[in-house]
């Protein structure tokens, strides 16, 4: 009774490909999901979103290539126009945008933290929040130089703008993804094989 009231368990019965394929498109579902939460700031063009938590937690779920395909879903259907940026924003133009490194960075931050996870990064706490940290790095490093070639910004302007008003909320987010990989674990239900 209980494989039919938890969907993703069920999972368990179907092929590979199918359970990949609803992994990614669940992936993608979350990354949206919590880029719905975000809080814009006045004085500059990156707001305050959970979109990282979400690319954290999947990357570490999913593993390197589920993971990296969520994020990689998840940015194409904003550049086709869907809705799933931050602030319900979407288009190409976006991705060239101010914030379009951070976008691009959330493909190689989930690839990254999956494959971490994969080396057993994440069966610990130190481990896990190492991965989260690696992965958090990896988005400012393609999104705080892009906001600056985007926006015409100074190096130092870009890092003001688009790194340190964040510090504090993303150490908290990547604690928070490394603590909940447990759970992320028991509901993808990861195996040998997903490796």
């Amino acid at each position: 009774m209980a494989d039919f009231l938890v969907p993703v368990r069920v999972a368990e019965r179907v092929s590979p490909l199918l359970r990949n394929v609803g992994l990614v498109l669940a992936g993608a579902l979350v990354i949206y999901l919590t880029a719905r939460i975000a809080i814009p700031r006045p004085d500059s063009p990156v707001p305050y979103t959970l979109q990282n938590l979400g690319i954290l937690v999947a990357g570490g779920a999913l593993g390197f290539r589920r993971g990296g395909m969520a994020a990689l879903l998840y940015l194409l259907l904003g550049v086709v126009g869907l809705p799933f940026f931050a602030e319900g924003k979407a288009g190409l133009s976006i991705l060239w945008g101010a914030t379009g490194g951070y976008l691009v960075g959330f493909v190689f931050a989930a690839a990254l933290v999956g494959r971490l996870a994969e080396l057993g990064w994440d069966r610990r706490i130190g481990g896990a929040i190492g991965a989260t940290l690696l992965g958090t790095v990896v988005i400012y490093a393609v999104g705080v130089p892009w906001l600056a070639v985007a926006t015409g910004m100074s190096a130092q302007d870009a890092i003001a703008n688009g790194l340190t008003p964040f510090l504090v909320v993303d150490t908290l987010k990547l604690l928070a993804a490394a603590a909940v990989f447990p759970a992320a674990w028991w509901v993808v239900g990861r195996r040998p094989s997903d490796r």
